[in-house]
């Protein structure tokens, strides 16, 4: 269905309607010169001057008026010019009453661009019946007897069909383009839901970064802080050395810091390397609570986490410093036991085992406390999202003794030797 305009009259209505007027007062002038060499067609003319010609003119000339509103009212425009056509067909104007037919053609096809054929099938029915019923008694005015029924329904079915045809195939076309603009509007919304939905899981992984690293790094500052009370006093070297301790782990948060930076500004200049198994033996040295590192290499040499890819890898040390990190909020005093297997073909195991803390602490809803530590929930969350999404195996849960074990296995992107290719890890 079209458009309809909502009120008044544009310049592309009047310029309907003039154009039409325009053509049927043509047919007129040229019905004389078309029929002058054909003496029985000549006899269906009116007289030029008299009144049947004044008629014709006045119907032709009232149905252009009609016309300039036939945008906003395009089935009661037809109607009205179909009932001009009926009104002036008893007089008799021959030929001439076919003029009239350009109106209605031009108001058929405005009806239906407009409003449609399918909510325009009565109103097209009546105007066949009228204009037939208008066909007949033009006939029947001229004096013509005999069976014209049948034609005039074939004339107007014509008169109304033709313009018919035309208005479906450019409201086809207009629904088409209607439709095409509606699907590339689709698209657009959703590539900007598609974006909007990569922001947000760029947003998620910064947000999941920064807790990682201040995790880490944070709870040791806070730990040595701790210390520091009690060595002031009592321990002015071991005091001295916790300072320092404290210098380098802030140190450490501003550089993990800016390495995340240049990680999101391609322009930067900060440190954009990616943390590897390797990093684990620092990260391990540098943690302030009892932490022991076992490190499995492989059986031919290659480097640790050879075969690994990247993402895993990160995957791994940031597994290893949120454990960490969580050991040392829920489980003060535990030793923790760190052990990187990479000797089998196909896997790369890491693991995070911590002892049950040395004084019990409240118990967490969240599987935090006394037995072990589940972290804050979003710690646990980040890792299996980095496992999910790198391919590995993530599993924790507390140990028989009573404290917490964190495991990640990570597949090789292929085998490079190690042990045979049917081993598998513990």
């Amino acid at each position: 269905m079209g458009v309809r305009a909502s009120s008044g009259t544009g310049r592309r209505d009047v310029v309907l309607g003039v154009g039409s007027a325009l053509v049927a007062l043509g047919l007129l002038l040229a019905l004389p010169l078309l029929v002058s060499t054909d003496p029985d067609a000549a006899a269906e003319m009116p007289d030029q001057g008299v009144w049947l010609w004044l008629l014709a003119v006045g119907a032709v000339l009232a149905q252009s008026v009609a016309l300039v509103w036939a945008a906003r009212a395009p089935r009661w425009v037809l109607l009205g010019i179909v009932a001009v056509a009926l009104a002036v067909s008893p007089a008799g104007l021959g030929l001439a009453f076919g003029v009239t037919a350009v109106g209605v053609m031009v108001a058929v096809y405005v009806a239906v661009v407009h409003d449609g054929m399918s909510s325009l099938r009565w109103v097209l029915a009546a105007a066949v019946g009228a204009l037939a019923a208008a066909n007949v008694m033009n006939a029947r005015g001229q004096g013509i007897t005999g069976p014209i029924v049948l034609e005039a329904v074939a004339q107007s079915a014509l008169t109304v069909g033709a313009p018919l045809v035309a208005a479906v195939v450019v409201a086809s076309r207009r629904a088409t383009l209607a439709a095409q603009r509606a699907e590339i509007l689709a698209l657009a919304r959703e590539r900007e839901a598609l974006v909007e939905a990569a922001l947000a899981r760029e947003r998620t992984a910064m947000a999941r970064e920064l807790h990682d690293i201040a995790a880490h790094h944070l709870s040791g500052i806070a730990l040595m802080a701790g210390a520091l009370d009690r060595q002031i006093d009592a321990d002015p070297a071991g005091a001295k050395e916790s300072v320092r301790q404290v210098r380098t782990q802030a140190t450490e948060v501003l550089t993990d810091l800016r390495r995340l930076v240049g990680l999101l500004r391609a322009d930067d200049v900060a440190v954009t390397g990616v943390e590897r198994l390797a990093g684990i033996a620092t990260l391990v040295r540098d943690h302030p609570g009892q932490v022991e590192l076992t490190s499995r290499p492989r059986a031919d040499g290659e480097p640790l986490g050879e075969g690994v890819g990247p993402l895993a890898q990160l995957a791994a040390y940031r597994m290893v410093q949120e454990a960490l990190a969580n050991a040392v909020r829920h489980a003060p005093g535990a030793a923790c036991h760190v052990t990187i297997d990479d000797s089998a073909a196909h896997l790369a195991l890491v693991t995070v085992r911590n002892s049950p803390p040395r004084t019990p602490t409240p118990a967490r809803g969240d599987g935090g406390g006394g037995e072990g530590h589940a972290g804050d929930g979003f710690g646990l969350l980040g890792m299996r999202e980095r496992a999910e999404l790198t391919g590995a195996d993530l599993h924790y849960g507390p140990t028989p003794d009573g404290g917490w074990e964190v495991s990640l296995r990570l597949r090789r992107d292929e085998p490079t030797g190690g042990h045979d290719a049917g081993e598998v890890l513990p």
